[in-house]
């Protein structure tokens, strides 16, 4: 089975180009068959690479993407033209939960396995973005921090939200609960009561908020349950031991 991707349907200028992966066409083997995209989650590197060298060539990549160690924060990485070419090293992480770039084929990357990815570009594509959105990360703000590093005001931009982890198979506690309604009291609406004494949290419609309180207003979405999907998508609360999915953002045309 060959490599399969989600394209964005979003608005975005024809120079900008992004996907997100799905979990088929890979050479890892179970748990994490067969698109594993993400280091350090304990498939074979072996298997890793490949992957990543499928991806590259599945999608006609202009380099290897910029794979971040994602911790669940709101650092943004700025990878402008201060970086090096060794920046975009197959073996380099970098510590942070987003990136912004201005640079023509520097490829961005986001894996996730339930998280939700967020893709941005400004209405030129002059400056795209990429985004970790977990519950923690929109609790501490990633989306608001890399919308701020764009340096572009809100309403010039475009956002599309990746698979993630449906309302319906997301529980959570009220500890979680409590950390979104302590910035608005609106984020109640993304909660709903359970049988348990617990909440269903709606990850889609508390991005769709935040970004809407920034004045962000293109925003479109993948609509896909991470969870539900077992046959496409990787999904850590389902599965545990599991692969990483990756969306990913580059400019196209002219020299890096």
């Amino acid at each position: 089975m060959s490599v399969e991707w989600l394209s964005p349907a979003w608005g975005a200028p024809a120079t900008v180009r992004a996907g997100c992966t799905l979990r088929t066409g890979g050479a890892s083997a179970a748990p994490f068959a067969s698109l594993n995209l993400g280091a350090g989650v304990g498939d074979e590197p072996a298997a890793v690479a490949e992957n990543r060298r499928r991806l590259r060539a599945a999608l006609t990549l202009p380099a290897e993407p910029l794979w971040l160690q994602q911790v669940h924060g709101r650092e943004v990485l700025a990878a402008n033209a201060e970086f090096s070419r060794g920046l975009a090293d197959a073996a380099a992480t970098h510590l942070a939960d987003a990136a912004v770039t201005h640079r023509v084929g520097r490829v961005l990357a986001i894996t996730v396995a339930d998280c939700m990815p967020v893709l941005f570009a400004s209405e030129d594509g002059a400056v795209i973005g990429a985004a970790h959105a977990g519950w923690r990360g929109l609790a501490a703000g990633v989306l608001e921090a890399t919308v701020e590093a764009m340096g572009v005001a809100p309403g010039g931009l475009h956002a599309w939200l990746g698979p993630a982890i449906g309302p319906e198979h997301f529980e959570v506690g009220d500890e979680v609960r409590a950390q979104f309604l302590a910035g608005d009291e609106r984020a109640a609406e993304g909660f709903s009561a359970n049988a348990r004494g617990r909440w269903q949290c709606d990850l889609t419609l508390l991005a769709r908020q935040r970004l809407g309180r920034l004045g962000v207003e293109r925003i479109s979405g993948a609509q896909r349950c991470t969870y539900a999907d077992a046959v496409h998508c990787y999904s850590y609360r389902r599965d545990g031991r599991t692969g990483r999915m990756a969306a990913l953002i580059w400019r196209s045309g002219g020299e890096p």
